[in-house]
């Protein structure tokens, strides 16, 4: 192909609004263009990698046994109001309504459609298990679209459902699938690791996270050294042991005056109380109800945990003004003593003595407070972040942390949505029972996203070698010197003639900037053609991963460059 004919508008400059360095990359590049917040266009440079992406992840879901079908984006409100998540969802949904005022939704995932379209036309355990998967569009209405292709508002995904007979069955998919997805990130050679994950507005009682490692990633997740054990911060558990409660004795509770000091570290500076001796008091609505919850003053709460533990539709934090006309205190001297809401604390606090927080009045704080003598919570249970040192649940080993970036999610959803929207089979006794069901997503937008930031260098982006646009770049110095561009077209053929993906930068443009535009577009290999080492029958072969070039023979050029792509595909 021609560099001359192919739709790739780069830029010299970084455009304002890009934050991260996919985003950066990929509209200077010119792969991506946006179209308004949080949706994009995709060039054709683009184009090719998310074909090959999608290549990959179709070959791998019909040899686990999948069926390729396309879903309605548009979904009628009356299965979401069934299955409950029309108002879960909340303003993420993207909502219409048609010219006989019938609601409706853009797809944001498609449990409903195809439990619906299951149950229509399966009735039998002959017919399962049964594993379908469409790639397309998908639709959520983020509140503040940022990051490119981290968090638009339209992005490509490929879903896959599974429904079996009994959780026995479930099992097996979900183990399937658990494989494949090692397969599909193994071959798009990506650095990635599996952590338990929190399933979220899909439900489910079990669920997988596949992260691409980067790290400017979205998401922290920590992992055992010693053992295979990985989560993310959403799920995992603080604590293995049962809290043991220390030896030192109870103070007497006292109330001090504390002027202006509303912060942990005010109390740390004003009265010398380590943070790990203080409490933080956090008030949240559960729905429509308050309640506190309390962590150690140098740990953060985790909403999802708390969530999960309160049973909750929507989980928000109070505003001061609400807290205020509870107990009359502000943010900074709230706590747990005769405080009139629910109160959970974590695992952590449990194991406490002799502890400061707020006295619920401002300016003042108690010391010396103790659970049980001072007050009574709703719950204990693990509702903290986990982070590096912590020990793993598994093996008691020190926790490591890294970030990452969610490229894949798998889920057990069990009969969550068979239930309630009556996807039945008859069973081998002529029994109906709700259908087991698992899905399994990956974003194929946000793995483009994450190959970029997780492997491109200060010039610009480098694709793993499976999913690059082109394999080589063809650069003649001068595209007006015939010998050159002879020399070129040459090789291109050749290449051709060998399957290898190949463009020729015609353009009527500088050497530097053809170079320059080769490091950022990312392609693997850059043939240079230039006039001193074409005197000589030769022309430079560079990796695009690499800075050392290598005079290579012309004779030798296509042997060479298959041989190197053979080594980068290992």
């Amino acid at each position: 192909m021609k560099a001359s004919e192919l739709f790739f508008p780069t830029l010299r400059e970084v455009p304002s609004e890009a934050e991260v360095l996919s985003h950066q990359l990929l509209l200077r590049a010119g792969f991506i263009r946006k179209a308004t917040a949080g949706v994009y266009s995709y060039l054709p440079l683009a184009n090719r990698v998310l074909k090959k992406i999608m290549n990959i992840v179709r070959e791998e879901m019909d040899r686990a046994g999948g069926q390729e079908v396309i879903l309605p984006i548009i979904q009628p409100a009356e299965l979401w109001k069934k299955s409950g998540r029309w108002e879960v969802y909340g303003d993420e949904m993207f909502r219409l309504k048609d010219r006989h005022n019938r609601d409706f939704a853009l797809g944001p995932t498609h449990e409903e459609i195809i439990t619906t379209l299951v149950d229509a036309d399966v009735h039998s355990y002959r017919h399962l298990p049964l594993l379908l998967y469409q790639i397309q569009n998908k639709y959520r209405d983020e509140i503040r679209p940022r990051f490119g292709l981290m968090r638009g508002r339209e992005f490509i995904m490929k879903d896959l459902y599974s429904f079996d007979i009994d959780e026995e069955g479930l099992d097996i998919s979900y183990h399937k699938m658990y494989e494949a997805y090692n397969r599909i990130f193994q071959r798009l050679k990506l650095q990635y690791r599996v952590v338990e994950a929190d399933s979220g507005a899909i439900g489910g009682n079990e669920s997988h996270e596949f992260m691409v490692l980067a790290e400017n990633g979205e998401a922290e997740i920590v992992y055992c050294k010693n053992c295979d054990y990985g989560a993310n911060t959403e799920k995992a558990v603080c604590s293995l042991e049962e809290p043991k409660v220390t030896e030192e004795e109870q103070l007497e509770l006292e109330k001090v005056h504390t002027p202006g000091q509303r912060t942990i570290q005010d109390l740390v500076d004003y009265m010398n109380i380590p943070k790990e001796k203080q409490i933080k008091t956090l008030i949240y609505y559960a729905d429509e109800e308050l309640v506190a919850a309390i962590v150690r003053g140098d740990r953060e709460l985790n909403e999802i945990k708390f969530k999960n533990v309160l049973g909750c539709n929507q989980l928000f934090m109070a505003d001061e003004t609400a807290v205020k006309q509870l107990c009359s205190a502000g943010f900074g001297s709230l706590g747990p003593v005769g405080l009139p809401l629910k109160t959970y604390i974590d695992l952590e606090v449990s194991q406490m003595k002799n502890f400061a927080c707020g006295a619920n009045e401002d300016d003042y704080h108690f010391i010396n407070v103790n659970l049980g003598r001072d007050f009574t919570p709703a719950g204990i249970n693990d509702i903290r972040n986990a982070v590096a040192g912590d020990s793993c649940p598994v093996c008691s080993a020190p926790l490591y942390s890294m970030r990452g970036i969610e490229v894949g999610h798998i889920f057990k959803l069990g009969t969550k949505y068979s239930e309630v929207l009556e996807a039945n089979y008859l069973d081998q006794k002529g029994q109906e029972k709700p259908m087991v069901m698992g899905c399994y997503g990956i974003g194929i937008s946000r793995t483009m996203a994450a190959a970029v930031e997780q492997s491109a260098d200060e010039n610009g982006i480098v694709w793993p070698l499976p999913i690059t646009p082109f394999e080589v770049i063809i650069v003649p110095v001068n595209s007006k010197n015939e010998e050159q561009m002879q020399a070129a077209w040459s090789l291109y053929e050749e290449f051709k003639q060998e399957g290898l993906e190949t463009i020729v930068d015609d353009r009527d443009e500088r050497a530097g900037v053809k170079f320059k535009d080769a490091d950022l577009i990312g392609i693997p290999l850059r043939i240079t053609i230039g006039p001193r080492s074409l005197q000589e029958k030769q022309v430079e072969v560079k990796k695009r991963s690499d800075k050392d070039i290598e005079l290579v023979p012309l004779d030798a050029v296509s042997s060479r460059v298959k041989l190197m792509l053979k080594e980068m595909s290992k």
